[in-house]
């Protein structure tokens, strides 16, 4: 060991402890242990379960010579919390040059396995491998309770020029905390958690702990099988949009992962539908940010659980078959100093230059998609949702601030790309990437783009020039329809457009209609706060709304408490309104989304064709005086009329012209006195026929601001 090595290991900067601490033939070719614990006077350690005491060579270092025939299983060293286990400086590197290949090329799809702290066995001795990426640093620590926190004693070594930087510590086990202390170029000491961890402490505690996702024992295969085999056949799609940490409480206090999969699933279940979609559970600091600022891309939020926990959670909907969908959020991270920004000092998973990598709306830092190993990350952590944690698909948020340059940002604030205009080039390369890569790995999954703009192909796929998306939320239906309820019913007629915009983009995408959180907060008022008119019509046009959106092309998503019709706007500390069931109005709006739903699901007609035009067909569009609106939807196994009127009027006698009718029932209306409605229902439907005898229209009575659906046959 020469004078610099030791100098640069006092001071904390050497990149590569292992060429001299651990077992190495000495001066005189002497077999040694050489052993760093700074500040120490003397040590002890154990050579053929003998115990020993070493010799100090200077500040720091120990040594102690042992018999030629010794190997690094024959002598154990003692870690400052007083744990007796093997050396970690005798090991050989756990990352090979093929994973370090991939991942600097931005294409080890699983990364998830070699990076981070993990449980692990080499040469068959147990303990944890440290693996993170920080090139721009001097030095990177692993530090925990085991070492009392302090950054001196297991300095990591760096592999080459990959930036990778690892260390095999034996003897830890699951629960251990843990962060990694990284020493900047300009000297700074930075102490960061593990991008790649499994789990988090609770915050307000933000240290990475080892944990275990791979022995859980799955027993969801059926689900799985089904899954691939219905990939590309039509399916219904009836998504429950759900904050874990606001659903339902106990004692004003968390439920746990498995407590809510027992309760989700018996609520799904009776109310119809067939997803949860989780607003962000991956781990995040703080509650008010919903999970959208995302601290730890790999771990599920310890708020409710440990990640076998979830794991159970998905298992047991997916066995009452009940999908789950994730938010999902690789635009942008928190700037947090434990988090990913400016990890080793430098900018390393975000720009440098503050307009391509700072999000003014949000105070969050936006990824570098065009650094191989930042995509990397994205595209791992993605498939480790799938693949490690069974998930059937991941909604990616906020997709139009990440394919476009200048999104929230001021003239001037912004870079062009090299063509001169305001795509991000590298993020949409990263989306098809990210796209092609788990739909090959994981063939069933859901790719779903919350998506606002008018960005072309978003759902086509990758082969054809698209983006490759399996689905987008309709942000366009979904403002153009709020808009339009918010209306007074009186001057609704103003802007029937509203109601028929959107079919003429409804095939162009394959598209989710949401009724989403994003709706009922920040003062935008709940979805019953939104509604105009006394308290009859306000539960009316809910009702009218829920039937609107179940007729319409395309799949469905409501946020929940949106079911119960409550009054006031959600609040992420609060929960879902659930004594409001104790008044008979909000039951009825609940038997209505219940029932409402199970007729979806019951009847193909309304999502067999969701994306092609053939599925939907005008019958009339003109009428903004009385603001009446009528469709056929169509499937291979029927057709069903749609038609929906948006004034309180009652219309006695109303004539629809349509030709070739052989039989015509009203299978749902929400007029119905089960509903709260009024019972002007269709017990008989009159078929209007020529001089010829041959049908030419329907005559029935509307219901006030309600939605009628007839089962329709044609000669």
């Amino acid at each position: 060991m020469t004078d610099h090595q030791l100098i640069r290991l006092q001071h904390g900067d050497n990149y590569d402890p292992h060429t001299f601490l651990g077992l190495h033939t000495g001066q005189n070719g002497r077999k040694v242990v050489r052993l760093w614990r700074p500040g120490a006077e003397n040590i002890h350690l154990e050579v053929f379960g003998e115990m020993v005491t070493g010799y100090k060579i200077d500040y720091g270092l120990f040594e102690y010579t042992v018999p030629e025939h010794t190997s690094f299983k024959d002598y154990r060293i003692f870690h400052q919390n007083g744990m007796l286990a093997h050396d970690p400086y005798a090991f050989l590197p756990t990352v090979g040059e093929l994973d370090l290949y991939l991942f600097a090329k931005g294409v080890h799809y699983n990364l998830h396995k070699v990076m981070g702290g993990r449980l692990d066995i080499q040469d068959g001795i147990q303990g944890v491998k440290f693996v993170v990426w920080a090139p721009g640093a001097r030095r990177v620590s692993v530090v925990g309770d085991f070492n009392h926190w302090d950054g001196r004693i297991n300095p990591m070594r760096c592999l080459g020029a990959s930036g990778v930087w690892e260390l095999f510590i034996p003897g830890l086990k699951e629960g251990e905390k843990y962060k990694f202390e990284i020493k900047s170029q300009s000297h700074q000491i930075l102490l960061k958690a593990d991008p790649y961890a499994y789990s988090s402490e609770l915050r307000p505690a933000t240290a990475s702990v080892v944990a275990d996702v791979e022995r859980f024992q799955w027993e969801d295969q059926e689900w799985i099988q089904k899954r691939l085999q219905n990939k590309a056949k039509p399916k219904p799609l009836n998504i429950y949009e759900v904050h874990l940490g606001s659903w339902k409480k106990r004692h004003n206090s968390f439920l746990n992962y498995r407590e809510i999969a027992i309760e989700l699933v018996a609520y799904c279940q009776d109310m119809g539908f067939t997803h949860v979609e989780l607003l962000p559970i991956q781990e995040h600091p703080l509650d008010e940010s919903w999970g959208y600022q995302v601290s730890g891309f790999f771990a599920v939020t310890s708020r409710f659980g440990k990640p076998e926990d979830f794991q159970w959670f998905v298992n047991h909907l997916h066995k009452n078959n009940i999908g789950v969908i994730l938010d999902w959020v690789p635009g942008h991270f928190p700037t947090d100093d434990f988090s990913l920004g400016r990890f080793d000092g430098t900018a390393l998973y975000e720009h440098e230059d503050p307009r391509k990598g700072y999000h003014p709306h949000w105070h969050t830092h936006i990824f570098n998609f065009g650094r191989f190993e930042v995509s990397n990350f994205l595209i791992a952590n993605a498939l480790f949702w799938f693949e490690q944690m069974h998930v059937d698909g991941l909604r990616v948020d906020a997709v139009a601030s990440m394919l476009y340059l200048d999104y929230g940002r001021e003239h001037g604030q912004w870079i062009p790309n090299q063509y001169g205009t305001n795509e991000n080039l590298d993020a949409i390369e990263f989306l098809k990437h990210l796209n092609s890569i788990v739909h090959d790995h994981v063939p069933g999954i859901l790719m779903i783009a919350e998506e606002s703009t008018s960005f072309a192909r978003i759902t086509h796929p990758v082969k054809d020039g698209g983006v490759g998306f399996d689905l987008k939320w309709n942000m366009g239906w979904m403002n153009d329809t709020l808009r339009y309820f918010s209306t007074d019913m009186l001057f609704r007629h103003y802007h029937h457009n509203d109601l028929t915009f959107g079919l003429l983009y409804a095939f162009s995408e394959k598209f989710i209609l949401v009724l989403s959180h994003d709706e009922v907060v920040h003062g935008k008022n709940s979805l019953m706060g939104k509604m105009p008119g006394d308290v009859w019509q306000k539960f009316a046009n809910m009702r009218l709304l829920y039937s609107y959106m179940m007729c319409q092309p395309g799949k469905k998503l409501i946020f929940m408490g949106a079911e119960l019709g409550q009054w006031n706007e959600w609040s992420a500390k609060g929960e879902v309104e659930w004594p409001l069931l104790s008044f008979i109005p909000h039951q009825e709006i609940q038997r209505l989304v219940r029932e409402l739903n199970h007729f979806y699901l019951a009847h193909s007609a309304l999502w067999e064709r969701d994306f092609h035009y053939t599925g939907f067909e005008w019958v009339d569009f003109a009428d903004a005086k009385n603001s009446v609106i009528a469709y056929l939807r169509k499937g291979d196994h029927g057709t069903l009329l749609c038609v929906h009127n948006f004034t309180p009027m009652y219309h006695h006698e109303y004539n629809f012209w349509l030709k070739n009718i052989a039989s015509v029932q009203e299978v749902f209306n929400s007029d119905a006195e089960r509903y709260g409605g009024t019972g002007k229902l269709n017990t008989n439907p009159y078929v209007i026929c020529n001089s010829d005898g041959h049908s030419v229209g329907l005559k029935i009575q509307i219901a006030p601001l309600a939605t009628m659906v007839f089962k329709v046959t044609f000669w």
